[in-house]
């Protein structure tokens, strides 16, 4: 089996990152809604992290980015990619648990995303009813996961930018 290392992003990889997500995801990927909660907010330090093969190439990613909830603090989970050479290694759900993990360690309370339930359900995460991502956001993509006990009771309302 292949090594691999983890470590978070450095800005030094943000462009290799950014060639990997263009590769995994359609053109166009930049005009979802979730975009505009990134535009001028940069992703958490510490959080979006990398993984590279025992040559130093890139297997995957994963950034997280702050946002507002109505009137709560969230991580935006997003996006996530593995290198197709190295999907169906595990390399994701990886990146996944070590990203919430850190999440959780520094503090983070709740998680959002907007995926696929079926996979994302195997990490804890649950549709969220009276969140509003912008649209347009189908509602049953949007999905959440509790870093602490009862994080996401009584949290509703827009998703908004981070502005602090």
């Amino acid at each position: 089996m292949q090594r691999f290392g983890i470590r978070p992003e450095e800005p030094d990889d943000w462009w290799e990152v950014e060639a990997l997500y263009d590769l995994c995801f359609a053109p166009g990927r930049e005009a979802l809604s979730s975009y505009r909660l990134r535009d001028e907010v940069p992703p958490v330090a510490g959080l979006s992290m990398v993984v590279r093969d025992g040559e130093g190439i890139l297997a995957g990613a994963i950034r997280f980015w702050p946002v507002h909830v109505g009137a709560a603090d969230a991580l935006l989970l997003g996006p996530v990619a593995v290198h197709p050479t190295h999907q169906g290694e595990g390399l994701g759900g990886f990146l996944i648990r070590e990203g919430l993990e850190a999440g959780r360690t520094r503090g983070w309370q709740r998680v959002i995303l907007v995926g696929d339930a079926p996979y994302y359900a195997r990490f804890g995460f649950a549709r969220l009813d009276g969140v509003e991502m912008p649209p347009p956001t189908n509602p049953e993509r949007v999905l959440g996961m509790e870093l602490a006990p009862g994080a996401w009771d009584r949290v509703c309302g827009a998703v908004t930018r981070w502005d602090r």
